[in-house]
């Protein structure tokens, strides 16, 4: 798998850009002025019209990773936790024709999704074991709602198991292409792919442990203002996948921290106070969070363009390397 249009390099975003400006321009804010934010699946841009004073948040999507119904779908799930389980989201504002997703055409149709601006930030990394309490505990609040709701006709997204992830589909790229992945850490990690799926195959489907997910709840995805509940922002790789993996999303990028355990107990904890959490599904937490790190492995070879994917490079396998040599002679392995 090659990497994604968005760190294809050449004058991709400038085409982009231009996509934005389209779309604002169709949302009725031609005068608006348009700040890129970041890039990561997509490109995401933040709105200000000076017509009226409002903010807004613009995402273009990348090309080839949703259908234009997966995302409507990914919104429906976003409303439905609004208005059925108190989960703070952003509400979207649909086009002037009355559609949520707004299809820029031209040479590389894009689609497109204009949301609310939300206050906050992201939270402090001074409190990042306090916040994962409130996390886990807002995490659980989804994993209920996603466990009863029943999901509109025409509802797709797509799975995160073993296959999509690490597996024939690789979803984000083959992680035996990553950054660094030499002789060595073939081998190292070679045993770690296999023992995920093994274990993963063992820990089973069951609906009380597999089902809807948010697939990147980490801090970077909450916006946090005064005493106000956070909102969750950034459902774009939402789809079906183990309630577990909620949480090995949580730690992405940061496994290796010295206070991680107390991350996780502190998530676990949370969880606990809305949903039961068995303890031979805690028992397999770093199972998770292992599959999550191998298949950011694979993330970061084909995201080239992402500022993150480029600062963690090649030191990140060396990481992974470490971790799985950890994990795999753990007492229970």
């Amino acid at each position: 798998m090659r990497a994604h249009d968005l760190s294809a390099g050449d004058d991709v975003l400038a085409r982009v850009h231009e996509a934005a400006r389209k779309a604002v321009r169709i949302h009725g804010m031609p005068g608006a002025e348009i700040t890129l934010i970041n890039v990561s699946e997509n490109a995401t841009y933040r709105v200000d019209d000076p017509a009226t004073g409002e903010r807004f948040v613009l995402r273009v999507h990348r090309l080839g990773y949703h259908s234009t119904q997966a995302i409507l779908s990914e919104l429906d799930w976003l409303e439905a936790l609004r208005e059925e389980a108190g989960v703070h989201t952003p509400r979207v504002l649909p086009s002037p024709g009355g559609s949520r997703v707004l299809t820029v055409l031209g040479a590389e149709p894009r689609d497109c999704v204009m949301f609310e601006f939300l206050p906050g930030t992201e939270p402090s990394q001074d409190r990042l074991v306090p916040d994962f309490e409130r996390l886990g505990a807002i995490t659980a609040r989804m994993h209920r709602h996603a466990r009863s709701w029943r999901r509109p006709a025409g509802f797709t997204r797509f799975h995160w198991d073993y296959e999509a992830a690490l597996g024939a589909e690789s979803r984000w790229g083959r992680w035996q292409d990553g950054a660094g992945v030499g002789v060595e850490a073939l081998a190292v990690l070679g045993r770690l792919d296999k023992e995920l799926r093994e274990r993963l195959h063992r820990f089973g489907r069951d609906p009380g442990r597999y089902g809807l997910i948010h697939a990147d709840l980490r801090p970077a995805n909450l916006l946090v203002a005064g005493d106000e509940p956070p909102s969750v922002i950034d459902f774009d790789d939402c789809g079906f996948g183990w309630y577990l993996y909620d949480l090995a999303a949580a730690v992405s990028f940061v496994e290796h921290h010295p206070r991680v355990p107390e991350m996780i107990a502190s998530w676990v904890r949370g969880y606990r106070t809305v949903l039961d959490l068995p303890a031979e599904d805690e028992a397999e937490i770093w199972t998770f969070i292992m599959f999550r790190r191998l298949l950011l492995v694979a993330w970061i070879g084909t995201h080239t363009g992402v500022e993150i994917a480029a600062e963690l490079g090649t030191g990140y396998t060396e990481g992974t390397c470490e971790l799985a040599e950890r994990y795999l002679s753990g007492p229970s392995r």
